[in-house]
């Protein structure tokens, strides 16, 4: 009787498709990164218009309170200020006097905050941290003191649990035109809500010395606000800086005021704050607000605040509204034509059926291009444009508005009508966030702007970082396969043990962690190198280029020490059978490294994942032992060996940074130093950006310059 045959089990679906993507990798590859930078460039296509999710917002519902009265009040301080003569020493403190006297005047309650400027110094502990960590220089005393004057308003209609927060930097040594008129404004507006009977929530007016920054002194206010600590600062404050130097100085002669209180004073949780600057003469026809809304590590505010002001200054008070764009992006002619291409398929789109709106004229695209690039590339910086960013770390929706006239401020006519619209704006933002019930929820945090009405949502632009990415793990599954086949199709001897053949199998399929050890290796040595410039830093009298080449020397030089102790010689004259796929195996590994650094950074700061993909995934999916494609002696083998030379070139992290500066600002002011300086502007803000770049990105593109010049 026939033996019956078993029934032949049917591969699932995902299991075929898995087969059929690594079976087809190069294709899969070439085929998911293209699809990732047109996606890339389709976003300013793809981005939506701006609009307002939470109802309670209510932006210009209610006419403006603010008068000509209140404007003519705010252009006496104006005049006051500009007109402080700040000659003689410790004269700093009149002008705050002057503020504290006005504040007081409207009955708020007036408070002083001492500070000490903040070291913002390299310590690898500090990551993630705000950059306000409490480091005070050695050599402080009470001449490097900061004041900050603050006001409180408390709500007629409120309970106290919830506060709005305006904040005007100045510089009490210097005060400027532009820093007076911030201040008119935003006492044109705090005069008013001292009487405003629908106030639900405490206003909080911070006068930020910016003596020694703007993001120092409202951090340092911060700071004490939210997460009070007992530090060194205390000790200096109640060992050698007497309050009667100081704060009593303030009280004296006519500004002796009844609302001047001791102490730390505070108001309720902070439902959201405007940091209100005022720049020179406009470049534009009319008056602009230009809005800073990136904070530190990618971290931008509730879209809805930026709506609402966005809102209100076009359709309320008629001003125009900017946002930063990277102008050299403008100048683009491939851009325009790129442009043109997606307007005439907009075009064809619409003629087919007019309810497809696909495609904006090609102008619109290079503007929303140059913005897009501004935006990912400040988040991907992970520097605050502004103090704002100090809110942000508290989870504080915040950004900076700065406003600027179409004429020169010096014109008198002009003045108020300048505070009134200046004002009117800042009011219509505060009505708006009175009237939340609750935090910023409804609209999105994760997104890109390509204009101040546009934005692109996380769910649009991570498709083209999915597909930048995508062929890593294809890939590298693909090659581990090659290696593990290459290991088992060797010819064998008929042998009667099958224990043995069993071990050898068990064998190969852990031969990827001798790959996986030098990849880790290589990962440490990243590691030791992103600490080093704290050390280098600690050394005296270096100067920007000095460090930058001990830099790189001290990093070569570990580099080879680590490679010689924990990896095979360079210098292998001949390698055996087996090692000549470890090639294979070794590349497997670092794409997964690289794919598992890549989407670790994308939920810490997306912009950093998108920008590294889009350098560092050509160079893992192209690198191959220069030695097999000059063995093969062919046309694809001769373009696979420039694109790995190319790529190699422009993949190593100071090339890349003097490429692009070079790109965007011109080649003319290029310095060695400017690396080192940027270097030093990343971990001194914490970025995650320079941790990308220690512990994902150099790792990586050194293994795959030991796959170029592998022995196999």
């Amino acid at each position: 009787m026939a033996a019956i045959a078993e029934p032949k089990l049917k591969q699932r679906p995902i299991v075929r498709l898995g087969i059929f993507l690594i079976s087809h990798s190069l294709f899969v590859s070439i085929v998911c990164f293209t699809a990732g930078v047109l996606a890339l460039l389709l976003l300013p296509v793809l981005a939506k218009n701006t609009y307002i999710s939470e109802n309670a917002l209510m932006p210009g519902s209610a006419n403006n309170m603010l008068s000509s009265h209140d404007a003519s009040v705010a252009n006496k301080l104006v005049k006051d200020l500009t007109g402080l003569k700040l000659r003689s020493r410790g004269s700093e403190l009149e002008s705050q006097r002057l503020v504290a006297h006005y504040m007081s005047d409207l009955g708020a309650e007036v408070t002083h905050h001492k500070f000490y400027p903040q070291l913002n110094q390299f310590h690898p502990l500090h990551f993630f941290t705000s950059p306000d960590s409490g480091n005070v220089g050695k050599n402080i005393s009470c001449s490097s003191l900061g004041m900050n004057t603050v006001g409180i308003i408390r709500a007629p209609r409120g309970d106290g649990k919830e506060a709005i927060v305006l904040v005007t930097p100045y510089n009490p040594m210097e005060v400027g035109v532009e820093e007076a008129f911030s201040l008119g404004i935003a006492y044109s507006v705090f005069s008013l809500l001292t009487r405003a009977t629908w106030l639900a929530k405490d206003v909080v007016w911070l006068v930020a010395d910016s003596r020694y920054g703007e993001y120092s002194a409202v951090a340092s206010w911060l700071t004490e606000y939210l997460a009070p600590a007992f530090s060194r600062v205390d000790v200096i404050n109640s060992e050698t800086c007497s309050e009667s130097n100081i704060v009593d100085k303030l009280g004296q002669k006519r500004y002796t005021e009844k609302n001047l209180y001791d102490g730390f004073r505070r108001a309720g949780t902070m439902a959201a704050a405007l940091v209100i600057k005022v720049a020179k003469q406009s470049d534009y026809f009319e008056d602009a607000v230009h809005i800073y809304a990136e904070a530190s590590n990618g971290q931008m505010p509730n879209l809805d605040l930026i709506n609402i002001v966005n809102y209100l200054a076009v359709h309320k008070q008629g001003l125009q509204i900017k946002v930063k764009k990277m102008w050299s992006v403008l100048s683009y002619r491939w851009l325009y034509t790129l442009g043109f291409m997606f307007e005439s398929l907009g075009q064809i789109a619409r003629s087919l059926n007019p309810q497809w709106k696909f495609g904006i004229p090609a102008a619109e695209y290079v503007e929303g291009t140059a913005t897009l690039a501004s935006s990912l590339y400040y988040q991907g910086l992970g520097v605050p444009t502004g103090p704002h960013g100090a809110f942000r770390d508290y989870q504080v929706d915040a950004i900076t508005l700065e406003i600027s006239s179409k004429v020169p401020l010096i014109k008198m006519a002009r003045r108020n009508e300048f505070l009134i619209r200046g004002g009117k704006l800042i009011e219509g933002v505060v009505r708006s966030v009175n009237n939340l019930l609750e935090k910023f929820h409804q609209s999105f945090f994760l997104y890109l702007l390509t204009s101040p009405s546009k934005f692109v949502s996380v769910g649009v632009y991570m498709i083209s970082f999915a597909l930048l990415v995508a062929p890593l793990p294809i890939v590298a599954a693909s090659l581990h396969v090659e290696a593990s086949n290459f290991d088992s199709i060797q010819p064998k001897e008929k042998s009667a043990s099958s224990s043995a053949s069993e071990m050898k199998v068990n064998f190969n399929s852990w031969k990827w962690l001798k790959s996986a050890r030098k990849v880790f290796a290589f990962h440490l040595w990243g590691g030791f190198v992103s600490v080093l410039p704290y050390f280098i830093s600690q050394m005296p009298g270096l100067t920007s280029e000095t460090s930058f080449i001990v830099w790189i020397v001290l990093s070569v030089l570990s580099l080879l020490v680590s490679y010689i102790s924990l990896g095979p010689s360079f210098s292998e004259a001949a390698a055996s059978q087996s090692q000549r796929k470890e090639w294979a195996c070794l590349k497997s590994v670092t794409i997964s490294a690289a794919f598992i650094g890549l989407s670790l950074t994308s939920v810490i700061n997306f912009a950093t994942a998108e920008i590294g993909a889009l350098l560092i995934v050509p160079i893992c999916l192209m690198a191959r032992p220069l030695k097999l494609d000059i063995k093969a002696s062919n046309l694809m083998s001769s373009t696979r060996i420039t694109c790995n030379l190319v790529l190699g070139f422009i993949g190593f992290p100071p090339v890349t940074y003097f490429l692009l500066k070079g790109v965007f600002e011109g080649y003319s002011g290029i310095n060695v130093g400017d690396f080192w300086e940027w270097l030093e502007t990343l971990w001194a803000w914490n970025s995650a950006t320079y941790l990308y770049i220690g512990l994902v990105h150099l790792p990586c593109w050194a293994l795959c310059i030991h796959i170029l010049f592998h022995h196999c």
